[in-house]
């Protein structure tokens, strides 16, 4: 990463806290440069979770959940009111899970530790699972149909597909970084045209498109099918128990107004 970049979205962070009055527990890169295949034209998907004074949650009139600060052509920046992002933890969204595994971190505290550890025990393998086939067949069946398509696009429907797999097998939130999840095992053909699908990607424009890739395209479409009878088949493994959620809260907000 560039040096001004990684010291622009600190100053950026900093503005945030000062005219929003609040305090980022946490702030990750999300997006294909998380992902570690970035193309050349990339930009910066930086997600944050916040804390509002304790007061502002005792208000009768809403305040807002969500702060989108900037989106441009280099940065794109937003982020979760806490409140929001455990109430979302208790429904095992996995973009959250995926924030909290992000391998770039602008900012982390104590306190966002802790919340995670909690989080941790509402990780649902029934709602990731769903959610990445979601992902990834919204991606198949409007950007993957044409003769020629956009190949940062295949990696939007293979890596949700992956990260199942690996929910699948091992039981908890996929890791990030695309590598590692090609560490799975997968047809040795697969294997090669995705490296090469790679190759062309990172050296590439985003915008361009090539001519589809046929083993591609086809372990995307059978891996679809087969995950979404997968998921049905999943008992539901939510947690709806909120105590302990409750008690992080609680106590962060307290410790906010001591």
């Amino acid at each position: 990463m560039k040096r001004e970049i990684q010291n622009e979205i600190q100053e950026k962070l900093k503005e945030i806290e000062e005219k929003e009055q609040v305090a980022i527990l946490y702030a990750v890169e999300s997006g294909s440069r998380a992902w570690g295949i970035a193309s050349p034209d990339s930009d910066y998907d930086v997600r944050f979770i916040y804390v509002r004074k304790p007061d502002e949650y005792l208000r009768l009139d809403p305040v807002k959940d969500v702060i989108e600060w900037q989106l441009d052509e280099v940065l794109d920046i937003n982020g979760w009111d806490l409140k929001k992002a455990l109430v979302q933890f208790q429904r095992g969204n996995a973009t959250l899970f995926e924030w909290a595994n992000s391998p770039i971190v602008y900012k982390s505290s104590a306190a966002w530790e802790c919340i995670y550890e909690t989080a941790k025990l509402y990780f649902s393998k029934k709602a990731a699972i769903y959610h990445y086939y979601g992902t990834a067949n919204k991606t198949f069946l409007q950007d993957l149909q044409e003769e020629k398509v956009k190949y940062k696009k295949y990696f939007y429907a293979l890596r949700p597909l992956l990260a199942a797999k690996y929910i699948r097998e091992h039981g908890i939130p996929a890791p990030v970084l695309f590598d590692d999840l090609m560490k799975q095992e997968l047809p040795r053909e697969l294997s090669r045209e995705i490296d090469r699908l790679l190759a062309v990607k990172r050296n590439s424009d985003e915008a361009e498109r090539r001519l589809q890739n046929p083993t591609v395209q086809e372990y995307i479409a059978r891996e679809l099918e087969r995950q979404k009878e997968i998921a049905d088949q999943m008992p539901d493994d939510r947690n709806y128990d909120w105590r302990e959620l409750n008690r992080i809260f609680f106590n962060l907000l307290q410790e906010e107004n001591s």
